[in-house]
């Protein structure tokens, strides 16, 4: 398990104007206040896409215990060696691909110095590409692209968030599943999770989540494939029915 503290405010609303996404309020100073509370998990900052600021931000970031720096908002090779160059080797670097320059340009980036992880941002990614519903580029097998060329690189894969196991318009059951036939190492919690609708303890959740991926994990090649095409074949539903981009 991992703490996430989001930094990013530059563009995010106007990117995900009218959508129902939800933008952090966490502050500079959440960092270290949250580090020093931590026995075990580590903790991951997302910073703003690369600026003028990115080197005294990162400074002050580092400088509060952040064990991961995650870069959003990249669209070329060039933007993250240039972060990776800042960062100087002082933590380990998440790249979060969520533009189409980034997905196009995935070769190019991939071996950057420093870089442990490619995490999917599904939120932003969907819109770039001009998709109408979060999971259709899992539906059109760009995850499985990505994620097999990153796991070529040897680095760790992640995407998008999840829902509590039967909830969300593609129930986070159906996720976690895709989320074991990619081999993926890490996703975000949804909101849901200690929302004030939220069943259950936040230990009795994440149990639950443990417990069906331990059943996903056992499932045959068979079960497997059907359970991507069920998936799939949802996504496709879901997003039909959300009409046009706006």
């Amino acid at each position: 398990m991992r703490l996430f503290v989001d930094l990013e405010v530059h563009g995010k609303a106007e990117r995900q104007a009218g959508r129902n996404t939800f933008i952090s309020t966490h502050r500079l100073e959440d960092v270290g206040r949250i580090k020093s509370q931590l026995l075990r998990s580590r903790l991951m900052v997302r910073v703003n896409p690369l600026h003028a600021g990115t080197a005294d931000e990162l400074n002050a970031v580092l400088a509060q215990g952040a064990d991961w720096v995650m870069l959003p908002m990249f669209h070329t090779p060039e933007e993250l060696q240039a972060f990776s160059r800042i960062v100087a080797g002082r933590a380990p670097i998440v790249a979060l691909l969520e533009t189409a320059g980034a997905l196009q340009s995935l070769d190019g980036w991939v071996g950057t110095p420093g870089l442990c992880e490619v995490f999917v941002g599904l939120n932003d990614l969907h819109l770039s590409l001009g998709c109408r519903f979060m999971f259709e580029p899992l539906a059109q097998g760009v995850l499985d692209r990505v994620a097999a060329r990153v796991q070529a690189q040897g680095l760790r894969f992640g995407f998008g968030g999840i829902a509590r196991l039967d909830e969300g318009l593609l129930p986070g059951r159906d996720v976690l599943a895709e989320h074991l036939r990619l081999g993926s190492g890490a996703v975000i919690l949804s909101r849901t999770f200690h929302g004030s609708e939220a069943v259950g303890s936040f230990e009795d959740q994440i149990q639950a989540l443990r417990i069906a991926e331990g059943g996903l994990a056992a499932r045959t090649e068979d079960q497997v494939e059907s359970d991507q095409l069920r998936a799939r074949r949802a996504i496709e539903s879901i997003a039909a029915d959300l009409g046009c981009v706006a």
